[in-house]
């Protein structure tokens, strides 16, 4: 009998293996956690100047009704990704850098005979970010990041979708000062998209505005 138990621990052995994953995983979120107390600039700039000023402009009576930054979600889509597993695990090291938290495979939902996927391959990764980690992120997205694009003269305020979320892409990840270029695979681009809790359009633009995101002015638009 001691002998078919024994023969059973390493069938056993995988479950626990899996489970013991978790305590790293955690062990990792803590080394990339923000200080204790940290407010980011973004988020007291939302306080002190966005809150009032979203007052004035649409007459809230009720603050709960003052749209405000919901997540940041960051996405690389590359079809070829389940071919070069080197490439894919070179952008999630760069996207986690790039977010200071770690990304998450995208995978195939079905399978298309005409490109050669099948459900489950990986087409993609993806980061979300929310709370402190959204604020700091947003902050060096606008003072840092946006202003290195190439013949950056402004983003289009009509990249809405009609419920008050906003997304724009970037051609180069080299433009994050996190990237080292000499360690890069291969260039590629990502979306980023500003989800708020805005109830349309015109409130997101100018919660964004309010934040100081670089919209390109009118005239020069049309």
């Amino acid at each position: 009998m001691a002998d078919k138990k024994d023969t059973k621990k390493p069938q056993g052995g995988k479950p626990q293996a899996k489970g013991g994953a978790k305590p790293a995983a955690k062990q990792e979120a803590a080394a990339q956690a923000l200080p204790a107390g940290y407010v980011p600039t973004m988020e007291k700039r939302f306080a002190d100047k966005v809150v009032p000023m979203m007052k004035e402009r649409f007459g809230y009576k009720n603050p709960m009704l003052i749209p405000r930054l919901d997540k940041i979600i960051l996405n690389v889509g590359n079809g070829t990704l389940h071919q070069d597993a080197k490439l894919a695990e070179s952008i999630a090291q760069e996207l986690s850098l790039i977010a200071g938290q770690k990304a998450v495979f995208t995978r195939a939902k079905k399978s298309i005979s005409n490109f050669k996927l099948r459900q489950g391959m990986i087409v993609g990764c993806r980061v979300t970010l929310r709370r402190e980690r959204m604020y700091e992120f947003f902050d060096r997205l606008i003072g840092v990041v946006i202003p290195r694009m190439r013949d950056f003269r402004g983003l289009s305020d009509k990249s809405f979708d009609g419920r008050g979320n906003y997304t724009f892409g970037v051609k180069e990840q080299i433009i994050f000062p996190e990237i080292d270029y000499d360690k890069v695979i291969k260039i590629h681009g990502m979306d980023i998209t500003i989800s708020t809790t805005a109830r349309n359009d015109e409130e997101a633009l100018e919660l964004l505005k309010g934040f100081g995101f670089p919209f390109r002015q009118r005239a020069e638009q049309s």
